[in-house]
């Protein structure tokens, strides 16, 4: 629930998220709970109560008594950071018991370097093609007219490719006829 935009001698409020001490609704925390959610509830602001399984998953993971310690001992600028953290921490677990957030971090690990594997793969074939497309200052390409200058066909380096004009596919035979 919000509250309108007021006026206040000439300052303008913020429409601020309604939390116990602005209705009659009480905290996720505090409902799920079974207590009285008082105005100074230091669940209120971060559990609201829209939002019940993100207080159910916290509580069934950390508890509610650490959770309220945990709070009650962070700076109330790093409180909303927090209880985040432990939301996602607490989701993490619940899907994977063992492993939580660190085993979602090593997922991804090995994702960024399966794909960064797969990119420098693919910048190779870019330079290797655009290599063999650079004309030399005799006006020949690179491969072409044999020779041992010859990237695309030393051993190690001989790539078939559409470019390289070899019909065979083994290295040695161009449709050029220039060995």
């Amino acid at each position: 629930m919000l509250l309108p935009k007021k006026e206040v001698a000439g300052c303008a409020l913020v429409k601020i998220m309604a939390s116990s001490s602005y209705s009659n609704s009480p905290c996720a925390a505090c409902k799920f709970l079974r207590r009285k959610c008082m105005p100074d509830c230091i669940f209120a602001p971060y559990f609201p109560p829209e939002e019940p399984q993100k207080f159910a998953n916290v509580h069934k993971i950390f508890g509610a008594s650490n959770v309220s310690k945990l709070l009650n001992e962070v700076q109330p600028h790093q409180r909303e950071d927090a209880v985040n953290s432990l939301a996602y921490e607490a989701e993490a677990r619940i899907k994977d018991p063992v492993y939580g957030c660190v085993g979602a971090i090593s997922v991804l690990q090995r994702q960024v370097i399966r794909l960064q594997k797969e990119l420098d793969a693919t910048n190779a074939d870019l330079i290797r093609y655009t290599c063999n497309e650079m004309p030399t200052q005799d006006g020949r390409r690179i491969g072409e007219g044999g020779g041992a200058s010859s990237l695309a066909h030393s051993p190690g380096y001989y790539y078939p490719s559409p470019w390289n004009n070899d019909p065979l596919a083994d290295g040695y035979h161009r449709g050029d006829n220039n060995m």
